[in-house]
């Protein structure tokens, strides 16, 4: 991973900012988008301590926010001529519906819409360092779920985890449309579920949540194990030529029927491209 340029979201704790740092002690140069100035700062001086003299960076911005996705993603896309590995990792859980500045439902917006919006500012910049990859972290949280495209902002019924199930799910089927859109072009896209990880996700979902995901947390995994996988889909070589797959503990693995849907999965897409005013 010497001299490759690796863009991550949610990269400033948990699973995200282990993986940062396994990366960047593996040469990459790690570039963060992050909310929090103080953590994100905190992550950047544990990735200069790994990797002594490699510039790593930081840009700040709302992932919920459309306007702030396109413009962090502009701004990366003027500083770096190239990236060779995407990371769309950011993820949250909230116990009460709320509405984004967009009029998206939060979930939906952060879990989902950031994924696309990011994706799409950075394409040009992908395909020049081609072969490259976009590895979207998703979870087995979807499972159970499927979507209403007659209700994806959750406005006729809301319960804090089934949603962000959906969200989940929305990971997935984004995936497998992307790959198949972008077929040829030297960019390979691939989805994960982590576990059931030991990290301060859901922590601030809000509500009787919180104390729930707070003592199921008793049963998971280190932020290590959880990015193993991440790790795995960003640098080994044997899935260089995979894309459009799932994967669990760095294998393939077969999510539900509705997230092999072929049909919701360019549904979606259209959706997201009219939510977010972009041609994609």
């Amino acid at each position: 991973m010497r001299g490759k340029v690796i863009v991550i979201t949610g990269a400033t704790s948990g699973i995200g900012l282990v993986a940062a740092e396994k990366l960047a002690g593996m040469g990459a140069r790690l570039v963060l988008v992050a909310r929090n100035k103080v953590r994100g700062d905190r992550a950047l001086n544990r990735l200069a301590q790994i990797s002594p003299g490699i510039p790593h960076s930081v840009h700040y911005g709302d992932l919920s926010s459309l306007t702030g996705m396109k413009r962090v993603a502009a701004d990366i896309a003027a500083a770096e001529s190239r990236v060779d590995v995407l990371i769309n990792n950011a993820g949250a859980l909230f116990n009460s519906r709320q509405v984004t500045e967009d009029g998206l439902e939060l979930t939906f917006a952060t879990n989902h819409m950031s994924y696309f919006v990011m994706t799409h500012g950075l394409r040009d910049r992908l395909r020049a360092a081609a072969p490259a990859r976009v590895v979207n972290t998703s979870s087995d949280a979807h499972k159970g779920t499927k979507l209403d495209f007659d209700d994806l902002q959750s406005a006729k019924r809301y319960r804090g985890f089934p949603v962000y199930g959906r969200s989940k799910l929305c990971n997935i089927l984004y995936t497998s449309e992307l790959a198949r859109r972008w077929e040829g072009t030297g960019v390979t896209v691939n989805c994960l579920h982590p576990g059931f990880v030991d990290t301060r996700f859901g922590d601030e979902s809000g509500g009787v949540l919180s104390y729930v995901v707070k003592a199921a947390k008793i049963f998971a995994i280190s932020p290590e194990k959880g990015a193993e996988t991440i790790v795995y889909l960003a640098s080994s070589k044997d899935v260089d030529k995979v894309t459009g797959k799932y994967f669990y503990k760095c294998r393939e693995a077969t999510p539900t029927k509705e997230a092999r849907d072929q049909e919701s999965a360019k549904r979606l897409w259209v959706e997201s491209a009219r939510l977010a005013g972009i041609e994609a």
